[in-house]
């Protein structure tokens, strides 16, 4: 039993590290090496930090554990909103959270906390006709997050794409130094796989050997992979405060955190239901 626990931990903790100091780091230079907006960087977090869930719900969902899924997703976006939220009271931006855009943008993540709720309280069973509805949801997301930006963080738009132009470096040196980067997300994304395998087979062993709940499993997957977002929510903000520019450290942490919410509930959780249909 006691090996089990070692290598969840083990294996769990390897995700994250690779996270924190490959992963994000590596998409991080990628996005300041092509001078992206705050909002894009803040994307592209969010896809980085989301890799974690993905495996796991991946490995779950192949192994027939969906109640494991359900539950890793609802406690990673509870989990994320609280790191959100400790980020910003950490870094002293809480009046920026008065903004049009990050209320709009907040109260679609706590969405993403209150639709798995539902799901699990009225024993809704994840089937193929629940699929279409969640790429719906997830296109419809997409689009309010990118108006209200629009409509109410217009001016930090046209001050950091003022910044673009006056910063554009685009050498040879820039060039291959973006071709490095992708490589080494190829090949951290094949590590991330390999040990999100080991990571499966654990949790098979969990659940199958041990008696360990699916509900245990979902909220201990939820915590280790909600760890990547907490470090790029603090990071965002002390990357901006550096420029005396904290609202566009809010606007990066806050499409970190919705990006990654969307992607775990919508996204990632209508793979595992595809890869459920297809095994049953």
């Amino acid at each position: 039993m006691f090996v089990e626990i070692i290598k969840f931990i083990f294996y769990s903790s390897l995700i994250v590290l690779i996270s924190k100091y490959i992963l994000v780091t590596t998409l991080r230079k990628l996005a300041e090496s092509l001078n992206l907006k705050a909002k894009t960087v803040g994307d592209i977090a969010g896809y980085a930090t989301s890799v974690p869930e993905l495996l796991t719900i991946t490995t779950s969902s192949l192994r027939g554990l969906t109640g494991a899924s359900i539950y890793n997703i609802l406690s990673s976006n509870v989990i994320n909103l609280i790191q959100y939220l400790g980020a910003i009271i950490l870094n002293k931006n809480t009046e920026k959270l008065r903004n049009r855009a990050i209320k709009v943008d907040l109260v679609l993540v706590i969405i993403t906390i209150i639709i798995p709720i539902i799901l699990l309280k009225f024993d809704v069973e994840l089937k193929l006709w629940i699929v279409p509805i969640f790429v719906i949801l997830y296109a419809l997301f997409i689009f309010l997050n990118n108006n209200v930006h629009k409509l109410y963080l217009q001016k930090e738009d046209e001050e950091i794409e003022a910044e673009i132009e006056q910063e554009k470096r685009w050498e040879k040196g820039n060039k291959a130094k973006t071709v490095k980067y992708f490589i080494y997300l190829f090949l951290t994304g094949i590590l991330l796989f390999i040990i999100g395998e080991l990571l499966g087979n654990t949790l098979e062993n969990l659940c199958n050997l041990f008696n360990v709940s699916e509900l245990i499993i979902g909220i201990l997957l939820g915590f280790m992979t909600s760890l990547p977002e907490l470090i790029t929510f603090i990071e965002a903000q002390r990357h901006h405060k550096k420029s005396d520019d904290d609202m566009l450290g809010v606007v990066e942490a806050t499409n970190n955190l919705l990006t990654s919410n969307i992607l775990n509930l919508f996204a990632i959780q209508t793979i595992g239901i595809l890869i459920i249909s297809i095994i049953k």
